[in-house]
């Protein structure tokens, strides 16, 4: 089932093969899973639905509800995967899909939606408070959303669609969009489905109230939040990218460039501060991170960069915006458990329930169909004849790792040239204390683009934790022979020791299923029984290539802050991934405290366990879902009392089965200055299985506290590296900055 291109240029397109052509028989590809689901040529783009729990129209809500979310589900079935047909109508006006004119089809579909007294008419704004009962003036309804994406792609089909319209027909529309347009919108990126509609009916020659544009716009500008990105809510996510700056862009052609040249330039400066480092935000493969809400979206990340070349002055390199494009394509369509009977599945590669929104329905992923608007750009245009460049990746040197760090959205990421991947570290993140989704979306420590996030574990039954014996297991001779050779090497353990730390104790267990996480530290009250999660993460900021944040664990606005748990966050790149020498900011004792790695698919994995003096690591080599080679250390220093392994299944956007890595400890006494306050640690990670050299998975040779317990209850850290290199971690000063 998955997309083989037939048209493959190596010369043009030196990484992925892919051309305009290509593109188009993606294109196609996706068009016919749609249309063989369309049994009649009136029948709407309504989709055969695997999840039926969680996504609209939902089954518990009244009829008279139902009915309003069936008729917005045909608007979004139409109006999405037209974000895929529309380029492809333009390219090739006389298409056929499945024996249907894609051009009579989609043109048929749109009048339809907006006559009224057809069974598909899905109303205007108004007649969706009459039906709601006008019982909140300033509700915003779904159907806001693709209007926007309509009068994009009548745009983008304008001479075969739009322009092949009556004026009845046209005014049939305008009617249809004007209060969407106009009336009540979510105050974050939707205001700018009002303003493309404005601007659309506006280029149409329909009138549309200026100020209420203006008023728009002026709060779209003051979202910018730097570095190119935009806050929308809370957050900060592929939103700024597949949105701000796909529809700002658009908008400056329709409207701003002629109407509101201020606003205008301001989009399109931002735009390109965008470029500047976005490129590096995607692996050497070009891939997407799975990272923040709508992850169905898949690879719609990449249209920013056709957003940018639409501008007047667009800065992006149009070698490398292909590049990354193309690969993107290919990290999903690639995928043989990509589609459920012809679809997109609600999920990142194939069906992932946990990742799922209420707010989506079963043809809501055709919002990927936004990378396919590259095809506006004709044959002619650099995207399409620029040869394939990777940017960052040709310049790195063996081992390099580059980072990247923006202040203004709390970002950093950091491309290692050692596997290829891109690990993005995230902070200014505020989510409700419950939000257990909103906290995988994004109050990860790190996200990595060949790691997608896993949820909290369930352990098949029966299947127990895995757990070393560190002192006389079967591999503590291979352990002493490893550590010697370091040794030997003038190396020395961080302390000398061949026992490591005592295993936690069997009255402090723990539920792994509740009190662990992947690259989330999980607090566990052991009076009260309750866990926390980091809901909020501060940002701080890059110090001499140590990136500070703060994260508090179940953080309650009616309480005051120095009432909630948090721990400084300190990490730092390493060839391979991500070392970490993070802080205790507790007040209370009792507790155990748990970390988890990233998740590894488990389609047969070799399980191998080290130990260097005071030092653990689990290695971990098996295969993703497609066969692909994968292998992940976790290692831990002093301050952790052991590093397990769970398995869970169902967890994983991968794998249906999953390993899970993972470091515990406790904190008993309530005040307690020799009890340990830092905990290191380092997950690394390859595609190969080659092994990982000694330096890789153990890389700190000695660990310098200011205390002469060695605990870090005060003073900086000294880490010395086995590269010769130091990292000096300084906890103190970060109450100055902290930022959200």
């Amino acid at each position: 089932m998955r997309f083989e291109p037939k048209t493959l240029d190596y010369e043009l397109s030196p990484y992925t093969g892919l051309t305009r052509e290509s593109w188009l028989e993606a294109g196609r590809y996706l068009l016919e899973g749609i249309f063989q689901n369309i049994k009649d040529f009136q029948d709407p783009v309504v989709m055969p639905r695997k999840e039926t729990q969680i996504t609209y129209p939902h089954l518990w809500a009244s009829q008279e509800i139902q009915a309003t979310q069936r008729r917005a589900e045909v608007f979004e079935g139409l109006t999405r995967s037209f974000f895929i047909a529309a380029p492809l109508i333009s390219a090739e006006p006389d298409l056929e899909i499945c024996g249907y004119s894609m051009r009579e089809y989609y043109k048929n579909q749109v009048l339809r939606v907006c006559t009224r007294g057809d069974e598909l008419y899905v109303g205007t704004y108004a007649d969706q408070q009459e039906i709601t009962g006008h019982a909140d003036p300033y509700r915003a309804f779904q159907q806001t959303v693709e209007t926007c994406a309509l009068v994009i792609c009548l745009w983008v089909s304008r001479e075969q669609i739009w322009d092949c319209c009556t004026k009845e027909e046209r005014d049939a529309v305008a009617a249809l969009l004007e209060g969407y347009a106009h009336d009540s919108t979510v105050p974050q990126n939707w205001r700018l489905f009002n303003m493309l509609d404005m601007a659309f009916l506006n280029m149409e020659g329909y009138p549309i109230r200026r100020e209420v544009m203006r008023d728009h716009a002026q709060a779209i500008l003051n979202y910018y939040a730097g570095d190119g990105w935009y806050r929308d809510g809370h957050s900060f996510d592929y939103y700024s990218c597949w949105a701000f700056n796909v529809y700002a862009p658009l908008w400056n052609l329709w409207y701003g460039y002629e109407n509101e040249p201020y606003f205008a330039e301001k989009f399109e400066e931002h735009s390109n501060k965008l470029m500047e480092t976005y490129g590096d935000f995607f692996d050497r493969d070009g891939w997407t991170n799975m990272w923040g809400r709508s992850n169905i979206y898949r690879n719609a990340a990449t249209s920013a960069f056709d957003g940018n070349l639409l501008l007047r002055e667009g800065k992006a390199d149009p070698g490398r915006a292909r590049r990354i494009s193309s690969g993107s394509l290919m990290q999903f369509l690639g995928r043989d458990d990509f589609l459920y009977q012809g679809v997109p599945t609600l999920g990142f590669y194939g069906q992932f329930s946990p990742l799922v929104q209420g707010y989506s329905c079963a043809e809501s992923p055709f919002w990927l169909g936004k990378a396919f608007l590259c095809l506006h750009l004709p044959a002619e245009h650099p995207f399409w004849t620029a040869r394939e460049n990777n940017g960052t990746w040709e310049a790195l040197k063996p081992g390099e790792v580059k980072v990247t760090c923006l202040d203004g959205p709390g970002l950093c990421f950091t491309n290692h040239e050692a596997n290829g991947e891109t690990v993005l570290r995230t902070g200014k993140v505020v989510k409700s204390a419950g939000d257990v989704h909103g906290m995988w979306n994004y109050s990860k420590l790190c996200y990595n683009t060949k790691y997608p996030w896993e949820a909290a574990p369930k352990i098949p039954e029966g299947v127990p934790e895995e757990r070393a014996d560190w002192r006389d297991g079967p591999e503590a001779e291979a352990n002493r022979k490893e550590a010697s050779k370091g040794r030997e090497h003038g190396e020395s353990p961080c302390q000398e020791s061949t026992e490591g730390s005592p295993a936690i104790e069997d009255d402090y267990k723990i539920d792994p299923e509740k009190c662990v996480e992947a690259q989330q530290y999980v607090l566990t009250d052991h009076i009260s029984g309750a866990s926390s999660r980091a809901n909020v993460t501060f940002w701080h900021g890059e110090r001499e290539g140590v990136l500070y944040r703060r994260q508090f664990f179940g953080y309650d606005l009616s309480k005051e802050s120095h009432w909630v748990q948090a721990m400084n966050l300190a990490d730092f790149p390493v060839p391979y991934g991500i070392l970490r020498a993070d802080r205790l900011r507790l007040f209370q004792g009792m507790l155990s405290v748990t970390l988890g790695a990233y998740g590894f698919p488990d389609n047969g994995t070799e399980v191998i366990w080290r130990t260097h003096g005071d030092a653990r690591a689990v290695i971990l080599k098996g295969r993703d879902a497609m066969g692909r080679e994968r292998q992940m250390a976790m290692t831990v220093y002093g301050g952790w009392a052991d590093l397990r392994l769970l398995h869970s299944r169902g967890t994983n956007p991968d794998s249906g089965n999953s390993l899970l890595p993972y470091a515990v400890m406790r904190r008993e006494k309530q005040y307690g200055g020799f009890e340990p306050y830092v905990l290191i640690s380092q997950v690394i990670t390859r595609e190969s299985h080659e092994d990982f050299v000694w330096e890789d998975i153990f890389p700190v040779s000695q660990v310098i506290y200011a205390d002469p317990e060695g605990r870090g209850s005060y003073g900086p850290v000294i880490l010395k590296l086995r590269d010769g290199s130091r990292k000096t971690v300084d906890y103190e000063g970060m109450e100055g900055k902290l930022e959200l």
